[in-house]
């Protein structure tokens, strides 16, 4: 059994977008190296100021070494039949299939993980950098940030794992051993950690802050649905190698896992989401009252100054459902933001209109009609307590929504009385209410049964 373990230098982290600027590849049967492949390689684009700080390779040292279309043949062979080693693999293994399957090779074989390796081999470290490994192992890197020395550095390590622990490899190496999707920087044990419940997770990048959140009925499957398949969208790989870490919130209700995700979203702003990541532009419909006492009504975007009486996800539902209930409650559509003119309405001229607008008809008669309209949306003022699945057998979940807004939730005993209102209160954890959470309650209001909802008077 060969390996070939392999290093490169690249433009940039998009094996779709970046180039190769120098290959390392050294043959180990398990005690040593006993074969080398080593070039740079000019990639046809701008090399970036970052990446030649980095790796110390510049336009000028690579204007006359081979394209990688040139070398693919000799490294092609070179690679072949041996089972591809590389610290966070995925990495390397993708721009080296990505420049082959350009070239009109397939290049499709084994490989193995030196991170990976290294987290069951040498267990306990808070880094596995290969870096920090080196220090660690007391390897010596000669050329770092160079692919030949950390292909060497790289190789050394190998041998060190083979030498300490060859069953690792073995398994590792198993169809069906189930590691192949996970991140470099995640390791299987933290995988299986992951509750098959239904919740919200967090990814961490390597300084912890949360660059992703989303929301599960399983959150182990989730996860490995991200990094399953064969994608090569530029952020799924980009998230794959920056996620260092999870963290988990189990709610046991999918209602409850939404509104979190909302919540977090709006709070954290993760960089990779991007779904619920613009700031809304939601339209509401404005009830007012004119100085002649006619109540009004307009169609505005929401802002915080502003009451609305009803929301929307945009301005062409609030109209459709404003000219509805003009329609249905015969009110006036110049009094509704409908129709402008110095004159009577349209309608009025077609005898739809009473006349409002015109002097034809009074405010007490007018505004009865529109109370009367106001009233079959005023379904979700007040308050209501929610009750849903909780996280075990022994609670529910309860969230608190106040005119329609998410406002608050916790954890409560089945056999907690639902008529002490305020010790309910003492549990739940107060948020910040988003328009956007109105939607969330409708969508999954029906499907509540009613015992589970109770509409109160108390707020927080």
């Amino acid at each position: 059994m060969l390996f070939a373990i392999v290093d490169i230098e690249t433009t940039g982290g998009n094996p779709l977008q970046g180039g190769i600027t120098e290959i390392a590849a050294l043959i180990h049967d398990g005690n040593r190296v006993i074969d080398t492949f080593h070039t740079l390689i000019n990639p046809q684009q701008f090399i970036p100021g970052f990446i030649t700080g980095l790796t110390g390779i510049d336009q000028e040292m690579v204007k006359d070494s081979p394209i990688f279309a040139e070398i693919a043949a000799e490294f092609f062979d070179f690679l072949k039949d041996k089972i591809f080693v590389a610290h966070n693999v995925n990495f390397d293994y993708t721009f080296i299939k990505e420049a082959f399957r350009k070239e009109g090779y397939v290049y499709d074989v084994q490989k193995l993980c030196t991170v990976k390796l290294s987290r069951k081999a040498f267990p306990g470290y808070k880094s596995y950098s290969l870096g920090r490994l080196c220090e660690h192992l007391n390897i010596r890197i000669e050329n770092r940030h160079r692919a030949i020395g950390d292909a060497q550095a790289t190789a050394i390590l190998f041998g060190k794992i083979h030498g300490q622990n060859s069953d690792v490899i073995s398994q590792s190496l198993k169809k069906n051993s189930g590691e192949m999707f996970l991140p470099p920087n995640i390791s299987k044990e933290k995988y299986l950690e992951l509750p098959e419940s239904t919740g919200v997770y967090y990814f961490h990048d390597a300084k912890g802050k949360v660059i992703y959140v989303g929301k599960a009925l399983d959150i182990r499957s989730r996860f490995k649905g991200h990094f399953s398949g064969t994608s090569k969208d530029k952020a799924k790989m980009d998230l794959k190698y920056e996620i260092h870490d999870i963290s988990v919130e189990v709610t046991g209700s999918e209602f409850l896992a939404y509104l979190i995700e909302m919540l977090e979203i709006k709070r954290l702003w993760p960089k990779y989401n991007k779904s619920q990541k613009f700031k809304s532009s939601n339209w509401g419909l404005v009830s007012y009252e004119d100085a002649s006492g006619f109540l009004r009504f307009q169609i505005s975007k929401v802002a915080s100054a502003i009451n609305t009486v009803q929301q929307f996800d945009s301005h062409s539902e609030a109209w459709k459902f404003l000219m509805d209930n003009v329609e249905t409650f015969e009110l006036c559509p110049k009094l509704s933001g409908m129709q402008k003119s110095n004159e009577a309405c349209f309608d009025h001229k077609i005898q739809k209109c009473k006349g409002a607008c015109c002097g034809k008809e009074q405010p007490d008669s007018y505004n009865e009609r529109v109370q009367l309209f106001l009233s079959t949306i005023d379904e979700l003022s007040g308050s209501i307590l929610i009750r849903e699945k909780g996280r075990n057998k022994e609670e529910q979940a309860a969230m608190f929504f106040e005119n329609g807004l998410f406002s608050g939730y916790g954890f409560i005993s089945h056999s907690e009385s639902i008529s002490k209102l305020s010790e309910v209160f003492d549990v739940l954890k107060k948020v910040k209410m988003i328009p956007e959470s109105k939607y969330i309650l409708k969508s999954f209001l029906g499907k509540i049964p009613m015992n589970n909802i109770m509409v109160i008077k108390e707020g927080f």
